[in-house]
């Protein structure tokens, strides 16, 4: 997990107002605890925080790269997931490379496709791009949504940042709260309309979209979209492209140059990833996998056994680390500490979200932080990934 933030204003020369941007990363401090970077320029200052997964020494941020007497530079927040098959693709074409992070194969990645990128990323992703020569800036989004990117256009400023809370850290941007946002908060959060946030003047950058922002122009446009097609595969071929997929996406998620580990609820999701997981693991480190569990006082007392559930938890949680042999950790938690921990787990979103299950998320988090700094989990959501970092100092924040 990594933060971004920056900003670009083509009146002043905001290389003199360095502290806006200092300050804008320190408020994102927890989202990357292990370096901090900045890129200052007259028209253009970009911030990151790093959590350091993939090539430690060579994947440092803001990233430049100097191509024909242009200038490029990254800030970026995520994981490509094709990064092999990219890099072959621009070796093939010329490019050459210091390290192994993504964050060069995206940049370069770039420089070769132009606002074509994102078609060829196969990834989470928030980032940005800097071009010197022509002083214009790219910003693009994933597919779904999952890495959090928003931004704002005011007083001659555009200003985005991996979380709301950056940006009252900028003099031209007041935390003023917006009348629809605000009543979608109350009425379907943590659901809201894609592109909208609570306060005035922020807004979510929508999924599977980019924004060029120059002199002459801003401009926000869709590169992709979900579509529905008609099922007509048979049994067997269905059952084998769904075992392709699952395989395919889980090992892709795994490659890491720090230690790795996955949580284990003993649902469909989480075992599923953990019997491939497991596997890989052994195949190609000749390692168990840790895996992790969260439960709570007294839980086993008080549970009452349904035709919907006819067993714990823990039940099934015991099948799959023992079939798959991992090392595996029960973390338990007590209600006073959830209560304690609402506070938190509420400025870790930047919004009210699901209460107790944020919370349950944090501290469950900061314990696994202990043993590995990467988690795979069957939640299909953004709160793992909100409440990962967040544990990075042990206390919430988005």
């Amino acid at each position: 997990m990594c933060g971004i933030v920056g900003i670009v204003n083509y009146r002043e020369n905001i290389e003199n107002e360095s502290y806006i941007i200092k300050n804008m990363t320190n408020a994102i401090t927890r989202r990357g605890p292990d370096e901090e970077g900045f890129f200052l320029s007259k028209h253009c200052d970009l911030g990151h925080r790093r959590l350091s997964i993939i090539d430690i020494e060579n994947g440092k941020q803001p990233m430049s790269v100097t191509i024909d007497d242009i200038t490029y530079t990254i800030v970026y927040n995520g994981q490509l997931y094709n990064t092999k098959e990219l890099r072959e693709v621009l070796v093939d074409n010329g490019f050459k490379f210091k390290g192994h992070s993504d964050t060069e194969v995206l940049l370069k990645s770039y420089i070769f496709y132009g606002k074509d990128v994102c078609k060829h990323l196969n990834g989470i992703f928030a980032f940005a791009i800097w071009n010197s020569k022509k002083e214009e800036l790219f910003v693009a989004h994933d597919h779904f949504g999952i890495k959090p990117l928003y931004y704002s256009i005011i007083n001659n400023n555009f200003i985005f940042g991996s979380e709301v809370k950056a940006f009252f850290q900028h003099p031209a941007v007041k935390p003023k709260l917006d009348k629809i946002g605000i009543s979608e908060l109350f009425g379907i959060g943590p659901s809201h309309t894609p592109g909208r946030s609570p306060f005035v003047g922020i807004e979510e950058l929508e999924p599977a979209n980019f924004i060029v922002y120059n002199r002459n122009c801003f401009k926000k446009e869709e590169y992709w979209k979900l579509e529905t097609k008609e099922h007509t595969d048979d049994l067997e071929t269905t059952c084998d492209k769904i075992r392709f997929l699952l395989k395919d996406s889980i090992e892709r998620q795994l490659v890491s140059d720090v230690p790795l580990c996955c949580l284990l609820s003993g649902g469909l999701d989480s075992s599923i990833i953990t019997a491939y997981a497991s596997k890989y693991y052994k195949e190609k480190y000749g390692q168990k996998l840790s895996t992790f569990s969260v439960d709570y006082v007294d839980n086993d007392k008080n549970f009452v056994k349904s035709d919907f559930q006819p067993n714990t938890d823990e039940f099934y949680i015991n099948l799959m680390f023992k079939e798959f042999d991992t090392e595996h950790k029960k973390i338990i938690l007590d209600t006073p500490e959830l209560y304690k921990a609402l506070e938190d787990a509420m400025i870790s979103r930047d919004f009210p979200g699901m209460a107790d299950v944020d919370s349950s998320y944090l501290l469950f988090f900061k314990e696994v932080k202990k043993y590995a700094k990467v988690t795979l989990s069957g939640e299909c959501s953004k709160n793992t990934n909100l409440a990962m970092y967040n544990c990075n100092k042990g206390k919430a924040d988005p």
